[in-house]
């Protein structure tokens, strides 16, 4: 994966080989019928694992219909985890494979993400690529999304926005080979934690301060 980007944005290849950008991808789906989770990921084919990682992500960070973070909040953590071992090509389980995608889902997730997308690459481009090359880079950038994506799984009202959000900057940087997008995800991801630390005590101390008024200790 790190040769075949490289070479890309090297110039290594001719330019009608450059793989589509993301917008690109998310444009290129069919929304015209539902579709699976295998045949959206077989629709990729060799794309990095970036794109995939975005798109099962970025869905969760923006108003979509519900359900949508059962349906790809699993695969996202079988992904976030390969990317963590350095698996250079997805594999994912046939249960995972079979869960269906509805066309309304993909509608929304195409007409939402799209316009974003386009804004976003106008600024996106390869640089400080030792933060995302080297396949330390990219295991660090898994092991800050694995947990990110668990978290994302859990049905925590509300608490899915953003580490999503953070998935999905770190997605945008591996897949564009973007170090400064990577570095802005790390940001997320360290504000995802803090505020889902304080969520999480805020619940509790309400919880005990509920039971000592009920039952008076």
């Amino acid at each position: 994966m790190n040769v075949q980007q490289d070479e890309i944005y090297d110039g290594g290849l001719d330019k009608r080989q450059k793989p589509s950008r993301l917008s690109d991808i998310v444009r290129s789906m069919d929304t015209s019928q539902d579709t699976t989770i295998g045949e959206l990921a077989d629709s990729l084919g060799e794309r990095a694992f970036g794109a995939l990682m975005f798109i099962f992500a970025v869905p969760n960070a923006i108003p979509t219909p519900p359900g949508t973070s059962a349906i790809l909040g699993l695969p996202l953590v079988i992904l976030t985890w390969q990317v963590l071992v350095g698996r250079q090509t997805l594999w994912l389980p046939e249960v995972v494979r079979k869960r269906r995608i509805s066309k309304e889902m993909l509608h929304a997730f195409v007409t939402k993400v799209t316009p974003i997308m386009a804004k976003l690459e106008r600024v996106l481009k390869p640089r400080l690529g030792f933060i995302v090359t080297s396949d330390i880079a990219e295991r660090l950038i898994g092991l800050v999304a694995f947990p990110l994506a668990l978290i994302l799984f859990l049905p925590i009202p509300f608490g899915n926005i953003p580490p999503a959000a953070a998935i999905a900057c770190l997605a945008l940087g591996l897949a564009e080979r973007d170090g400064l997008a990577v570095i802005v995800g790390y940001v997320l991801s360290a504000a995802s934690v803090a505020i889902l630390a304080a969520v999480s005590s805020a619940l509790y101390a309400g919880v005990v301060a509920f039971f000592q008024a009920l039952f008076g200790v």
